[in-house]
């Protein structure tokens, strides 16, 4: 009885771990984060795992991260997600945070602070990197695109850059806070401010000196999110549409556009009126003055392509680009693009992609190398994600060194500078046309970033291979470093 005495204080701060973990984790991450409690989420777990056993430790991270999660829950489940991939989104990122508390606790224990504050982000990072393979869907830098100082060192070091800044925090607070080697904390404490400060410093400047644009372009927008708009069914419907959107090319072109953008599929176009289409935007382009980018799903026997039609005044069809990244299970049957589409302008280098495409940091790089200074972007969200996704793709602009025109379907109209810097935004919702214009800077800024890829990534990676062959060399010397 009295072991259970003295262990039920413990019970109850792992509750409290739990309960403030995963609150803070809810609110700081998902569609619409508070970018703040993103840096104290993990605190309350880590404090919690020197003073507990192993395994307590391990499951209190666990739930903290699962529960913490389920924000993204209902969304996952709208976009139509199997429920094994959405349980997997939800306990894989669990299981490897409770394997990361579990290496903080494993040198803290041994009196090494130094190593445990930097494994908790390391191995963080690591798992970003890893699943970036896959898309950066759950990376923690995304939270932080309202913190514009800190979003300035993906230009430096990409999203593993900014998630391990802000993870970096709540673990050296957790080790200052512990009981062991007081006399690694000053160092410790000193060391990581400045880090932090270096990396707000550089950011706030960097905002400041945003060098002028040698040329820049007025962008014109335009999305209809009526029902009867999204994507319609009959050839007849389509034609309708496409019609009533070069109307809105030559509303925005008489209020002074150059370059304007619709929407990622905008309807089904089937190789019986595809030259009808090209026709409309051909007169539109050719009438206005302007380049019109175009997107529609091309319709071919057994297969579709995803396709961004640039119109121009001089050259008609001017070039088609082809998305690369499809949306599994939604856009089954078409096939995806490899092919950049850069065009060399005289008012500067301009790119294009489609949608789901900017939520790959190396599509965006080759872009970058290419020295593009203006993306051009069609895209087609869901609604509640319009926010977060639109701000997935601002961050690539950071990283890589251009301006972003993206225009989206139940979504956001934005058009972001290279700092992330929303120049100008649109919600898609107003009726029946959504439309925005506004001057966006041609210029391509160099980054470290798009020279060097994701360096920092792989620095975390060596990093923790060798807190593993350490950890493990340790653990056979028990005498010395006791568990």
């Amino acid at each position: 009885m009295d072991s259970k005495l003295r262990h039920y204080p413990l019970v109850l701060w792992g509750v409290a771990a739990v309960v403030l973990s995963a609150s803070a984790l809810f609110f700081g991450s998902g569609l619409n984060p508070m970018w703040w409690l993103m840096w104290l989420a993990p605190l309350p777990v880590l404090l919690l795992a020197p003073r507990a056993g192993a395994l307590m430790a391990f499951g209190t991270a666990v739930l903290a991260w699962t529960a913490g999660r389920l924000d993204m829950w209902a969304y996952e489940r709208h976009l139509g997600m199997p429920l094994w991939v959405v349980l997997y989104l939800l306990i894989v990122p669990a299981v490897v945070a409770g394997l990361g508390v579990l290496l903080f606790r494993a040198f803290l224990q041994r009196g090494q602070l130094w190593l445990a504050t930097i494994s908790w982000p390391c191995v963080w990072v690591v798992f970003e990197f890893l699943m970036s393979l896959a898309g950066t869907y759950l990376d923690v830098a995304y939270t932080q695109m309202r913190f514009l100082p800190l979003v300035q060192t993906a230009a430096l070091a990409g999203l593993s850059g900014i998630s391990f800044l802000v993870l970096l925090f709540s673990s050296t607070v957790a080790a200052l806070a512990s009981g062991k080697n007081g006399r690694q904390k000053p160092a410790l404490a000193i060391t990581v401010a400045v880090v932090l400060i270096a990396a707000l410093g550089y950011g706030a400047r960097r905002l400041r000196s945003t060098p002028p644009a040698p040329h820049s372009l007025m962008v014109g927008l335009a999305a209809s999110d009526l029902p009867q708009n999204i994507f319609p069914g009959s050839a007849e419907q389509a034609s309708r549409l496409f019609n009533d959107y070069a109307d809105k090319v030559k509303d925005l072109a008489g209020r002074g556009a150059q370059v304007i953008v619709l929407p990622e599929m905008i309807a089904r176009v089937p190789d019986t009126i595809s030259d009808e289409v090209d026709r409309i935007f051909e007169a539109t382009a050719s009438e206005t003055r302007t380049q019109v980018l175009v997107g529609v799903l091309h319709i071919k026997t057994g297969y579709a392509l995803n396709e961004g039609r640039l119109y121009s005044p001089t050259a008609a069809l001017d070039a088609v680009y082809l998305k690369h990244h499809l949306v599994p299970g939604a856009e089954a049957g078409e096939r995806p693009g490899s092919a950049l589409t850069v065009l060399h302008q005289p008012a500067g280098v301009i790119g294009i992609e489609i949608c789901k495409d900017m939520d790959y940091p190396p599509l965006a790089r080759q872009y970058g190398m290419r020295k593009v200074g203006l993306m051009l972007v069609p895209a087609w969200d869901f609604g509640r994600d319009g926010w977060w996704h639109g701000r997935m793709a601002i961050m690539r602009g950071v990283e890589d060194g251009f301006t972003i025109a993206r225009v989206a379907k139940n979504g956001i109209l934005t058009i972001s500078d290279d700092r992330g810097r929303i120049l100008a935004e649109e919600n898609s919702t107003a009726a029946p046309f959504a439309t925005l214009l506004a001057r966006a800077p041609v210029r391509h800024d160099a980054t470290l970033y798009t020279r060097w890829g994701d360096w920092f990534a792989w620095v975390n990676v060596a990093v923790l291979i060798y807190f593993l062959f350490l950890l493990v060399l340790q653990s056979s010397d028990k005498s010395k470093f006791p568990v």
